[in-house]
């Protein structure tokens, strides 16, 4: 008998609604990519209020809306629901079970069943192709960031504005407040380099609040794992005043072997990273190159082997001031060189 009425408690009740999900604002079609995000919204039905929704776009394969870390859409009460999303060819909207976790990079959509209730898709509008943003600096073009990212484990907005060169072709980030939002600043090599010599000189990081955070590193923006080929030089106390305000990584930074934290002094200071098989020699002097050394370190395990990354410099508040309160920060980087 009580098997009887667990069965019979499963079946859907005659008459009732059955989950359902549809897409009432579709972006445009994009080839895709990390640079630019548009807004994606729709609606279910038949739900019984536990549900949530996952979404993709695709572009090569399909990547899961917005960020990694971010998965789940949320169902507004009015059964409505929208959210960001990078661009792609084509857009999925994936009603789901609480208990559902989905993958981050797919071949091809899951059926439904198996935590997933109802699908939607849609071919991305036509509209003009979108044109990126490109700055020339140090002999290099780098395209300019005007999509969100995850980056620090929550979502950072970036304006395009934030990035410039000026007439002595130094290149400016800056962290700026836009319709009462703050944006940061990233740039990123539109070619990969691979192994060899990478230099940054920076005019001074000795102004930067506790909270600013630049970043130097290489980064795979294909790839959806932790490691993602990067190799970083990041300027930052993340948000602790009481914090060192550097340190070298390799990735993954939660290895602790990974990691070296130290202090970097205010003024001119030149970074180097040195990446060959099986080795990351990083290095800080004062100046332009030739002063005095700040540090060294050479990591020789977890070292990634070159494939899809590019050098990214970048700009951004941890968690957003959440301990130390919020203002403009801006950094000139004046010269950037590799040797292979």
């Amino acid at each position: 008998m009580t098997l009887l009425f667990l069965l019979s408690s499963c079946k859907t009740h005659p008459g009732a609604q059955l989950p359902s999900i549809e897409l009432t604002q579709v972006p445009p079609a994009d080839p895709g990519g990390p640079g630019e995000l548009d807004y994606i919204a729709g609606r279910v039905a038949g739900v019984t209020g536990e549900e949530q929704v996952v979404l993709y776009a695709h572009s090569g394969v399909w990547w899961i809306q917005p960020f990694a870390n971010q998965q789940f859409t949320r169902l507004q009460p009015d059964l409505t629901w929208k959210n960001s999303t990078h661009l792609g060819t084509e857009y999925a909207a994936l009603l789901v079970e609480a208990r559902y976790r989905p993958l981050a990079k797919l071949a091809a959509l899951p059926p439904v069943g198996n935590g997933v209730l109802a699908i939607a898709t849609a071919k991305g509008q036509a509209t003009a192709p979108i044109t990126p943003k490109v700055v020339h600096f140090s002999g290099y073009d780098w395209m300019v960031r005007a999509a969100g990212s995850d980056r620090g484990g929550e979502p950072n907005f970036y304006d395009t504005s934030n990035a410039w060169t000026d007439a002595g072709g130094r290149l400016h980030l800056r962290t700026s407040e836009r319709s009462h939002r703050w944006t940061c600043a990233e740039v990123s090599l539109t070619r990969s380099l691979g192994y060899g010599s990478y230099k940054f000189v920076i005019e001074d990081t000795g102004h930067l609040a506790p909270n600013d955070t630049l970043g130097l590193y290489t980064w795979d923006e294909g790839r959806v794992d932790d490691i993602r080929n990067e190799l970083d030089i990041e300027l930052s106390r993340w948000g602790k005043p009481e914090s060192k305000n550097a340190q070298y990584v390799v990735q993954p930074f939660y290895v602790p072997e990974n990691i070296t934290r130290f202090n970097v002094p205010a003024g001119e200071l030149t970074h180097l990273l040195h990446w060959s098989p099986g080795v990351a020699a990083f290095k800080t002097v004062r100046g332009g190159g030739t002063g005095p050394m700040v540090n060294e370190h050479v990591f020789t395990s977890s070292i990634p082997t070159p494939a899809g990354e590019t050098v990214h410099m970048n700009l951004c508040d941890y968690h957003h001031s959440r301990n130390t309160g919020e203002r403009p920060a801006e950094v000139v980087i004046e010269k950037f060189e590799y040797l292979p």
